[in-house]
């Protein structure tokens, strides 16, 4: 990449932005108002017209439900046509708009009517009755018919009353005492939990009256059909143009607002920004052909990395350049508006040879393929990797996946993934499509490690099926008596994983720093933190001080390997230089970076931390195994010391009830209830409910899956990994121009 300063006189600014929005190429940086002399440029005129009819467009399309799926294929769109067919179109829909808008508004008035009336229909009494009165007193409320009787009859101003009913309605009248107050009737419903109703005013009864706001209604709704009808037409013709229209004026209006982020004087103008080296003698080419001499493209630094990755940042312009700013100085003064003194004005606005305002960092463009593509979407959830970082997508893109399916490992599970990662890929794009193929990269791992034990299928070990008496490797995940060294072994291979992959972050802190600094500061810097991390684990893994180290630390090895490798530690001797290694680690951190003495067991506890994983897979399959449990029952072969296995059927149930010297019951299902011999309503319903059991509770592990295994694998990548070498922070390459899909300019 090479930064680049564009400079010219604010007389040809339109026709410089014209040339760089068609190369489509300049990633242009902001200034920040750091020179003396320059200040923020502003929008080109017409810039307001421009976004008032952009809002306009975006308010039809938003009002017509237009979508990219409306599209009708490009087309030229000129600006006259432009604003007369945006006028037309405006008003009809506007006109449509309002009515439909008005139309809603009369039937939701209605409906309130409809609902304040109803009450007094189902009480089935004329309106008129219900008021009007000089010696009743009226009410009218939904309420128990009970209760008001029982207050009324209990209250000492009223001489009588009768109470009328209909559905949840009641109309009580009362005849006051001699003497009482007026609302003698309401305050003797103080106490009732009665809501009122006040009476409508209206001619016909109320049965009649509601049925004449049904049918208005219905005539309403009969006309904001017919509207909506004419509205989805005028989208039909109209969806091409608006697409168009978003797409010519968006175009517009960034070409107006770019001013927005140059340095300007009063008579001259600095565009920076950065573009692929490559393509810099063709940029020039392309303003000089819009302008002439009238503005001055000049390469002021070019950023590249060596074939070894190393990245480096020259100056292009050397002291008899000066860049963007003098440029501009010189542009000013002879239209007239320079400084009095073009040096002074030099020496104020450059640095170092040459005006660099904004960000000096290199956009980023990440070119992962297409398999590794997605995983981009995981690391920019940590952050863009800088210009001189290292992307750490094709690592994630290795690793995530195989600890997902790990932490999991079911043959079914692994489908479903798989399925909802392949539908997300198919019907979607954009981040829901990156989704979609980590979901199907994850998906394959879990299918793969559910293979590996033991054909795992949403915990039921699927290889018991095969024809004859096969003997799987790995016979499960650690959690029954019969495989509890397996669990132990899945914690060693977690270690050494963890410590496999930190040793990979520290390696590349190691090389960044050598390529940035020198060797001095990678030792520092990364040389000391591998020497701690690998002389503490080969130290724990060896025979100095074996007191304290359990023995299946070494006898995992053999469990791993089936037997192939027999590992009983590090000689003592290796443990002394592990030693002398962890010394000599703490001694260059204690010279290069002494604050991090604090942290100088954090390779112990960051490679520990990768036990999580272990932790995940038993937490999944015991959940699996505990929703079998429930659904089906399971017993424990070999008198209790053998391996879990489910129960399915009453007839089975009775057989291992009937050997407890051979097999143990560990619970005895509610499927088992069910008996085929004999069918009853409780078998029935116990056999309906363990397969519900069994389908909501492994959706429930399914979903878990996800923020389980999911969460711990991000984390391990973002805090354990990334903490070792990676920062992130860069930017996005957005070139100055726009990829249309829906006008063309011929």
């Amino acid at each position: 990449m090479s930064k680049v300063s564009v400079t010219g006189s604010k007389r040809v600014i339109d026709d410089v932005i014209e040339a760089a929005y068609d190369h489509h190429s300049l990633h242009v940086t902001d200034y920040d108002d750091r020179y003396e002399g320059f200040e923020p440029g502003t929008s080109l005129e017409g810039a307001e017209d421009v976004n008032e009819r952009l809002v306009t467009v975006r308010s039809l399309e938003s009002i017509l439900d237009v979508t990219a799926d409306d599209a009708d294929g490009p087309g030229k769109l000129g600006d006259d046509a432009l604003t007369a067919e945006l006028e037309e179109v405006r008003e009809r829909v506007n006109e449509l708009n309002d009515r439909r808008d008005g139309l809603r508004a009369e039937i939701r008035d209605r409906q309130e009517e409809i609902d304040r009336m109803e009450p007094f229909a189902d009480l089935g009494i004329e309106l008129d009755l219900l008021s009007g009165y000089d010696s009743l007193e009226v009410v009218v409320g939904e309420a128990k018919p009970e209760a008001i009787e029982e207050a009324l009859g209990a209250a000492d101003g009223v001489d009588a009353f009768e109470v009328f009913s209909g559905g949840n309605v009641v109309a009580a009248f009362a005849a006051p005492a001699d003497g009482a107050e007026e609302g003698v009737l309401q305050d003797a419903l103080v106490g009732v939990d009665v809501a009122f109703l006040e009476v409508p005013d209206a001619d016909a009864s109320p049965a009649d009256y509601v049925a004449e706001l049904e049918g208005e209604k219905a005539d309403l709704e009969e006309e904001l059909e017919a509207v909506d009808a004419e509205l989805e037409e005028v989208k039909s013709e109209a969806a091409g143009f608006l697409l168009r229209a978003e797409e010519q004026l968006t175009i517009e209006a960034q070409k107006k607002q770019a001013p927005l982020s140059f340095a300007t004087t009063e008579n001259a103008f600095i565009a920076e920004g950065w573009i692929p080296t490559a393509t810099v003698a063709d940029f020039e080419a392309a303003v000089a052909a819009a302008v002439d001499d009238h503005a001055e493209v000049e390469e002021l630094e070019r950023a590249s990395f060596t074939p070894d990755g190393d990245h480096h940042t020259e100056a292009v312009a050397d002291g008899g350049r000066t860049g963007g700013a003098s440029a501009a100085a010189t542009t000013d003064s002879a239209t007239g508006a320079g400084s009095a003194d073009d040096d002074a004005e030099r020496e104020a606005a450059t640095d170092g040879g040459h005006a660099t305002h904004g960000s000096d960092d290199p956009p980023v463009v990440q070119e992962n393929g297409s398999a590794a593509g997605p995983f981009e979407l995981l690391v920019q959830g940590f952050g863009r990797p800088k210009y001189t970082e290292f992307d750490p997508t094709l690592l994630v893109f290795l690793t995530f996946p195989l600890m997902f399916g790990f932490m999991i490992g079911d043959v079914g599970y692994g489908v479903l993934y798989a399925a909802i990662g392949a539908f997300l890929y198919s019907r979607y794009d954009g981040t829901f499509r990156e989704l979609g193929a980590v979901a199907l990269w994850a998906g394959g791992f879990t299918i793969l490690f559910g293979i590996y034990f033991g054909i795992d299928v949403f915990g039921y070990h699927a290889y018991q099926l095969l024809p004859g008496d096969v003997h799987w490797p790995v016979d499960g995940k650690g959690l029954s008596p019969a495989d509890i060294d397996w669990a132990l072994s899945f914690l060693v291979a977690s270690v050494l994983f963890g410590l496999a992959h930190l040793n990979v972050g520290h390696v590349l802190s190691f090389v960044s720093n050598y390529q940035q600094h020198d060797l001095k500061h990678a030792l520092y810097e990364g040389g000391s933190w591998l020497l701690i991390l690998n002389g503490a684990w080969i130290w724990i893994f060896s025979q100095h001080l074996p007191g304290p180290k359990p023995d299946f630390l070494f006898e995992s090895f053999s469990i791993l390997t089936f037997g192939a490798v027999s590992f009983g530690g590090f000689p003592v001797a290796v443990g002394y230089a592990a030693i002398v290694a962890i010394a000599l680690g703490v001694v260059l951190l204690a010279i290069g970076e002494p604050p991090e003495l604090a942290e100088v067991l954090s390779p112990i506890v960051n490679v520990i931390s990768y036990a999580r994983i272990m932790a995940v897979l038993l937490a999944k399959g015991g959940m699996a195994l505990a929703v079998n449990l429930l659904a089906f029952g399971a017993y424990i072969g070999d008198g209790g010391a053998g391996s879990f296995h489910f129960i399915f059927s009453a007839d089975y149930l009775e057989y291992v009830r009937s050997h407890p010297e051979d097999y143990e019951l560990v619970f005895s299902g509610m499927t088992t209830a069910f008996d085929p011999a004999s069918i009853g309503a409780v078998g029935v319903l116990a056999l309906v409910g363990g397969i519900v059991v069994a389908i909501v509770g492994h959706v429930v592990v399914l979903a878990l899956g996800v923020t389980s295994a999911g969460i711990q694998a991000v984390r391990l990548e973002y805090v354990e990994f990334f903490g070792n070498f990676y920062e992130g922070g860069g930017d996005a390459y957005t070139p100055f121009g726009y990829d249309r899909q829906y006008t063309s300019e011929e």
